[in-house]
């Protein structure tokens, strides 16, 4: 064991996650099996949305996957193309897109699938994205449109990191950067001819959190810069703080569009054998992962996708939701989530951010 590792084994944050994440994955089972075997059943296969490329048959509805170059991404992006959808994967690495768009069509030769590059720790890449998009659409269909999000994208940072927008890296890639794409693709969704989704990966390490900052200072993480001076990065705790985030906006997100024809989803996979722990040392990941397959609560992205699958296939009553463990199952997250108050300040302060990256955007000329 090296020096990094030794030094992150002494840390709080290191049983922080071996412990109560521990406590809160088995807590979370124990709410499915009270449960009991209450599950909101799949709709079929999605229907072909009207104008585009073969009018007369209709088209495939288009959904967006982030995070989709590896993990539950890409297991996501491929199943979603054999349920019947264009899928555009969004990824940071445009070789990284080119293989896994080549991987999926050797296992489907008929997929439908469009590859574009985003960073969602940066605002002008988000922005570009979203404008590539559009005229990507524009030009094979007659309305601008999409019919589901899957905001998957996420990372376990181990160091306090700068984005160039002045953001924790961290809390801009999970929570921040969702809140913008989801905003700036919200027009397309509600242009939908049929039921259209945002579906939000989140976590059980949601629950670990007992009371919550939404200030502007907190979401930028700026308090996490003033806590890591002289100490460890609070990784553990920071990474369930935008997890919350990402659920108290489901949340308000829901609440806000439940006249509409857009459905808002949350899917919590459990604990899936993903790269999301590269940062750390690999023989802490390794110990990590072997614990947890011998508790059998480690599952490979082919079961793991299954939650996502069943928040982004689930019939749109079932807003609001929070699935986990596949199989249709759903269960109630932490109260705090709920808080409703919470969640306008939080939905308050992260529209003031986002318009403030705009007015800087259009200051610096982005196009």
């Amino acid at each position: 064991m090296d020096r990094e590792a030794l030094r992150m084994v002494r840390s709080p944050e290191f049983w922080r996650m071996a412990v109560l994440w521990t406590l809160f994955l088995l807590y979370s089972y124990l709410l499915l099996f009270l449960r009991g075997r209450t599950a909101v059943p799949r709709r079929r296969r999605p229907g072909p949305c009207a104008g585009g490329e073969g009018e007369g048959e209709g088209r495939r509805p288009i959904c967006v996957v982030t995070g989709a170059t590896s993990g539950l991404g890409k297991a996501a992006a491929a199943a979603l193309a054999r349920e019947g959808y264009h899928v555009v994967l969004a990824g940071r690495s445009t070789q990284l897109l080119s293989e896994t768009v080549q991987e999926i069509r050797r296992q489907q030769p008929d997929a439908h699938l469009e590859a574009f590059h985003v960073d969602l720790a940066s605002y002008k890449s988000i922005k570009k994205f979203g404008t590539l998009l559009k005229q990507w659409i524009q030009e094979t269909n007659s309305v601008p449109d999409i019919q589901l999000l899957v905001n998957n994208a996420g990372m376990l940072a181990k160091s306090h990191r700068i984005t160039e927008d002045g953001f924790d890296e961290m809390i801009q890639t999970n929570y921040i950067g969702p809140f913008i794409l989801t905003s700036i693709l919200l027009p397309l969704l509600k242009n939908s001819p049929v039921p259209s989704r945002v579906v939000n990966l989140t976590s059980f390490t949601h629950r670990c959190v007992s009371g919550i900052d939404v200030s502007e200072d907190a979401l930028r993480g700026m308090k996490l810069g003033q806590c890591s001076v002289g100490k460890s990065y609070p990784l553990a705790s920071t990474y369930e703080y935008t997890k919350l985030c990402l659920l108290l906006f489901s949340y308000e997100l829901h609440r806000q569009l439940h006249t509409s024809s857009v459905s808002v989803m949350a899917a919590d996979p459990g604990v899936v054998e993903t790269n999301i722990m590269r940062e750390l040392p690999p023989c802490l990941s390794w110990f990590a992962f072997f614990v947890l397959r011998f508790l059998n609560l480690l599952q490979q992205t082919d079961s793991g996708v299954g939650a996502v699958l069943d928040a982004a296939l689930a019939p749109p009553g079932a807003s609001g939701k929070y699935f986990f463990g596949g199989k249709g199952r759903t269960i109630r997250p932490s109260g705090l989530s709920y808080d409703v108050e919470v969640a306008k300040k939080l939905w308050a302060e992260s529209s003031m951010l986002f318009k403030e990256l705009q007015l800087r955007g259009r200051d610096l000329g982005t196009n």
